[in-house]
């Protein structure tokens, strides 16, 4: 049998074990990398390869570096295990609970299963009172702040679940489910360290449970954490480890892993969309464009990731698609957290910022956890100069992910319009040590450094020259390292920098007062190295601006005639007035 082969069989296995369970979420995504499977064309029609045509156009077009796979030994070889099912005992009692559950009654679903002893009861029962204190939790957090609000609400079956589950653990009458709920109590219970360790026991023992793996993800906040998990082999794991670098934004090493995947989820809409999460990470916004066309013509419902599309949207400016966009999926599910960003960024690149603010705040309403509301809405209310609004969102943001830069960006920018440029150093610290490779990070940090209060220009250097090993495509450090430089009186540093800034501004041909204070400036810095020939190129080239430069021109040109004898491929007393 076949890899692929193998692999459908796994997965199919697992999809109807993970929906028995009513980890409805984990087998969606099993069955999404199911379908994303290259088919085997003597098999399938035309009609069932839907996602051919347009699977090449989302490939890297380069490698930036080779990623090894998780080997194909260990457990990778073996299929689904077939798990006790205890239909004798509990069967019809299970049917009944179940569709309790798939009806949230919660708590009707856990008092069905309270007298039945089978591994997929009690994991049933439990799961069913975890969810019905986490939807109580909610009801408290609103009654008490509103939807928005801190609270000190906490799900109150976290104690009793927990007993239960040690308990049976160290029994060892829990299966690899079971294991997979107690990490996820102990991780809302603080106890990380032995989370981690039962959630590695879980996706060892069934590794097809998407749910435990993103939680295990959850709690890997350093590449040394990560490192230190004793993971079987196992295909699965590539899936993880991909996602895991992607969140300790390792975003080229997390581009390699899903590209191995792509070798055999040629189709998958999940990777895709991942490799485009990646790209958006490294700002390469028009490959992240071509992916989510891509994967809208595939599945034009689609609403998961699409926030993302809107923010390149956004980024780019492309106000008709962004509107398109948001009809889109407005017409789709309108009361999707998705959705609500979509269309207020579509307001926001309107202007309508307190439109936008409503839906942010809609979105927050049907995820209070949904970071990305939080950070745009503290965007739009910096535009509103609501300093203090904006400052409550940010601090949202990172309360809910302290690895956001995102949002640590904002602060620093709140406290600087808020004249404390100490406070906003802080932020912009924060969010360079996040995202190093980011350019406009260090250009506001830099600028930081420059403020009346700090006059820190050294440092305000060293973040520059960061900016500019960055690509910094909006093309600020340079001629600000050049201006610290002349301000500074590191004449020779300062030629350096201006002459980088013109070869730039003539390679993409832009003018203006940048490309004029250049040739000025090293026009008169190469007269007073003597190297007349030189400050006559630049002269003769701010002959053709009008203005005072014109004028400073022709002075320098005469001061150089004077310097040198028979100096002067132009005639100074023909110069045009």
């Amino acid at each position: 049998m076949s890899s692929k082969e193998s692999r459908r069989n796994e997965l199919r296995t697992a999809i109807r074990q993970l929906s028995d369970r009513c980890l409805y979420s984990a087998a969606k995504w099993a069955a999404e990398q199911l379908v994303g499977i290259e088919q085997d064309p003597a098999k399938f029609t035309p009609s069932h390869t839907r996602f051919q045509l347009g699977s090449s156009s989302i490939r890297r077009r380069f490698r930036t570096t080779e990623i090894a796979s998780t080997p194909t030994a260990g457990v990778s070889s073996v299929s689904t295990p077939v798990l006790e099912e205890d239909e004798a005992i509990d069967g019809d009692f299970y049917l009944l609970a179940k569709s309790y559950f798939d009806c949230r009654e919660y708590r009707r679903a856990a008092h069905v299963l309270r007298d039945q002893t089978g591994k997929k009861a009690v994991f049933l029962r439990c799961y069913a009172l975890y969810l019905a204190g986490e939807k109580r939790k909610e009801e408290e957090m609103i009654e008490l702040e509103g939807p928005l609000g801190k609270s000190d609400a906490v799900n109150h079956e976290l104690v009793c679940l927990e007993r239960e589950l040690s308990t049976l653990r160290k029994n060892g009458t829990v299966d690899p489910f079971g294991l997979y709920l107690y990490g996820l109590v102990l991780n809302k219970k603080g106890s990380e360290n032995l989370a981690r360790t039962v959630l590695v026991e879980s996706v060892n023992s069934y590794p097809w449970n998407w749910n435990a793996w993103t939680e295990l993800q959850s709690l890997c906040t350093t590449i040394d954490i990560l490192n230190s998990l004793n993971l079987n082999y196992h295909w699965m794991k590539d899936f993880f480890l991909a996602n895991a670098y992607q969140e300790l934004r390792m975003h080229n090493e997390s581009l390699g892993k899903y590209e191995y995947l792509q070798g055999t989820f040629s189709f998958s809409n999940y990777i895709q969309a991942q490799i485009a999460k990646a790209q958006y990470s490294l700002r390469e916004f028009e490959q992240v464009e071509v992916i989510f066309e891509e994967l809208l013509r595939n599945d034009p419902y689609r609403i998961e990731d699409m926030d993302m599309y809107s923010n390149v949207l956004y980024a780019k400016e492309c106000f008709s698609t962004l509107s398109h966009l948001a009809h889109r999926v407005f017409l789709t599910d309108k009361y999707r957290p998705e959705s609500c960003c979509i269309i207020g960024n579509y307001y926001s690149l309107k202007g309508q910022h307190e439109k936008s603010v409503v839906y942010f705040r809609r979105a927050l309403k049907l995820n209070k956890n949904y970071l990305s509301a939080w950070t745009l809405m503290g965007h739009e209310y910096v535009e509103m100069k609501n300093t203090p609004a904006a400052v409550d969102a940010y601090r949202r943001a990172v309360d809910i992910n302290p690895c956001d830069y995102r949002a640590w960006y904002g602060l620093g920018q709140a406290y600087e319009m808020m004249g404390m440029p100490y406070y906003a150093l802080h932020y912009f610290r924060k969010s360079v040590f996040l995202q190093p490779n980011d350019s406009r990070l260090w250009i506001a940090m830099a600028q930081c450094y420059e403020t009346d209060q700090l006059q820190m220009l050294e440092d305000a250097i060293k973040c520059y020259k960061r900016a500019a090993n960055c690509n910094d495509t909006e093309a600020i450090a340079l001629h600000q390292l050049a201006k610290l430089s002349k301000e500074l009186k590191r004449s020779e540093e300062a030629a350096f920098y201006y002459k980088k800034d013109l070869e730039r501004m003539e390679a993409e041909d832009r003018e203006g007062p940048n490309l004029v204070e250049a040739l000025l400036f090293l026009a008169t810095y190469y007269k007073s190295q003597k190297r007349f020939e030189e400050a006559e190129i630049y002269c003769t080239r701010l002959l053709d601006y009008t203005g005072p430069e014109k004028e400073t021109a022709k002075s320098l040109l005469r001061g150089m005639r004077k310097a040198q004898s028979g100096f002067s491929s132009i005639d100074i007393e023909h110069l045009p007035p």
